[in-house]
């Protein structure tokens, strides 16, 4: 039962105009077939993001919005409401203050435990509108911290063994907890290192590792075991890499929970072997393309390039700059019924409803090459290449991108215009590089400011790093932001991360130079002149608006 009336959202949406129409259609047609809310469909079908749902229906119920992930919850005040309760009213209290009890809930209309919340409390209940998502999130809060969590199994596992010495340790509880811990802190990958007298556990969390537990080094052999059984891979192999996928679903609630595909790479290193997870859930794919950063200017030229009919739209930067999530950004745009969309991928992250996407096996000799020429034979519209690694895929990518295609693909390059180079160095024609490549967009990911202990601080330009002195002019000291660090952000100052971009779209001077193989550097001068902004130009922008800080820019723009 939702809070709000379907054709109520469906008619606010379709005035704002904030999904296309024909979309909206559907979504709400799909909505009444299976009788389940409009929003959770638009989420499921990813044409809105979260944050955005959440101030509508606020909106639309007259209440205000509240994202409690950027929300310190005291611990006293989460336990206002016990754990059960709140999960099956999917309601959280966050904060007290003069005026009463503030809570979150995702149906306002509930009387009943908001009556019993003003009795139990003896304060006025203050009510905000937060989204399923949302509260799902903030549920965690009521979880163990995770070290506090295995400090638990291993005391257990220790007096277990005491009184009886053949017993097990616990070590599928183990696994099941180090990847249920590392979902609920938002973690991207886990890491499981042998050292000489523990093991190590560390999480890589907005881009950065954190070490998060050590555990003792006899329970080493017996968690590589369980991850490679987990994910199907030979558990009696101990000298050769080997990779493999594991799925896994993640109870966070009663009747609720999350599938996360792993994909598993186990390598050999002095002193046992090193596990990296890296962990894609079917909820975390909730970006559009107005999320990833782009500055206004920016994203004109991205949109006008995805509109052409044909050519090549490239994103470049090294792995882990979110090249992937942009390019699903813009497919998502470019998903139409009336469209075929194909991809060959390395491997498939996520999977788009109405897209047929193939997956690269090496073991079947099924390379990007050709999984690409097949899918020319498939009578294409939009092509998604995961990656250009060779000639003879960047040859085919090239040709299906002249011959009426709009490819879509990534490039490992360091900034927007030595992607022209690189792909000459690959035995592409410099003429049909030039009369094929829509845009360019080289990006690398930036940690934001925690949004919960952001302040300002005072800057001596006189202090600043040589190359940004002339992004700031004053001649006085000037006021900037950074995070001081809270329990929303783990005491780093940071909390989620956002795109630094340059958009290098195509015109006759830049075309003529690619011809004439040119220089990187004169091209970038070409493409500066045609009003490119760097990404050190984006990033400073980013910094001025209170979102990054200086340190995080040169972190990221000097590796």
């Amino acid at each position: 039962m939702s809070a709000y009336n379907n054709n109520d959202l469906f008619k606010v949406l379709s005035e704002i105009k904030a999904i296309d129409e024909s979309q909206l259609q559907n979504a709400l047609k799909v909505s009444e077939e299976k009788n389940i809310p409009l929003g959770d469909v638009l989420q499921q079908k990813e044409l809105i993001n979260d944050e955005n749902l959440g101030l509508v229906i606020s909106d639309l119920l007259s209440i205000p919005y509240i994202n409690l992930s950027k929300v310190a919850i005291p611990e006293n005040v989460l336990q206002l409401i016990p754990e059960p309760v709140a999960k099956a009213q999917r309601i959280i209290a966050f904060k007290i203050d003069g005026k009463g009890l503030h809570i979150a809930t995702e149906d306002p209309s509930n009387k009943q435990i908001l009556k019993f919340l003003e009795d139990k409390s003896g304060l006025s209940v203050i009510v905000y509108y937060a989204t399923y998502l949302n509260i799902k999130n903030a549920l965690s809060l009521y979880s163990k911290k995770i070290t506090t969590a295995f400090e638990d199994l291993i005391n257990e596992n220790v007096s277990k063994v005491k009184k009886l010495a053949n017993d097990e340790p616990p070590i599928r509880k183990i696994v099941d907890t180090m990847i249920t811990y590392a979902y609920q802190n938002s973690a991207s990958d886990i890491h499981i290192e042998p050292l000489l007298d523990s093991t190590l556990v560390r999480f890589r969390i907005d881009g950065m590792m954190h070490d998060v537990v050590s555990l003792p080094a006899n329970l080493d052999t017996q968690i590589v075991t369980r991850i490679k059984v987990m994910a199907n891979l030979r558990t009696d192999e101990h000298q050769e890499t080997q990779d493999g996928k594991i799925n896994f679903k993640v109870i966070y609630e009663e009747n609720k929970s999350d599938n996360l595909d792993i994909r598993v790479s186990i390598a050999p290193v002095v002193g046992g072997e090193k596990i990296v997870m890296r962990l894609l859930s079917e909820k975390s794919r909730n970006f559009s393309i107005e999320d990833l950063g782009l500055q206004e200017s920016d994203l004109k030229k991205v949109n006008a390039a995805y509109q052409q009919p044909h050519g090549m739209i490239l994103s470049t930067g090294p792995t882990g700059s979110g090249k992937t999530t942009t390019l699903y950004a813009i497919l998502k745009q470019l998903n139409r019924r009336e469209v075929n969309i194909m991809t060959i991928e390395d491997p498939v992250e996520y999977q788009i409803e109405n897209v047929n996407q193939m997956q690269v096996n090496p073991k079947a000799d099924f390379t990007f090459s050709k999984g690409l020429r097949s899918i020319v034979r498939q009578d294409p519209d939009i092509i998604l290449v995961g990656e250009i690694r060779d000639s003879e895929t960047a040859g085919i990518a090239i040709n299906s991108a002249m011959t009426g295609h709009l490819v879509l693909s990534t490039l490992h390059t360091n900034d927007a215009v030595t992607t022209f180079p690189r792909l000459m160095d690959m035995g592409v024609e410099p003429y049909l590089v030039a009369s094929t490549v829509n845009v360019v967009i080289a990006q690398r990911l930036i940690r934001k400011i925690c949004s919960k202990c952001k302040t300002s601080i005072e800057i001596n330009p006189n202090d600043l790093d040589i190359q940004l002195k002339k992004y700031f002019t004053e001649t006085s000291n000037f006021h900037i932001f950074h995070g001081k660090g809270c329990d929303i952000c783990n005491y780093t100052g940071y909390s989620g991360r956002i795109g630094i971009f340059e958009v290098l779209i195509m015109n006759e001077n830049i075309r003529l130079a690619v011809t004439e193989k040119k220089n990187a550097d004169e091209l970038k001068k070409l493409a500066l002149s045609s009003g490119m902004k760097t990404m050190l130009d984006d990033g400073i922008e980013k910094v001025k608006l209170g979102i990054t800080t200086i340190e995080e820019l040169l972190r990221v723009t000097k590796e």
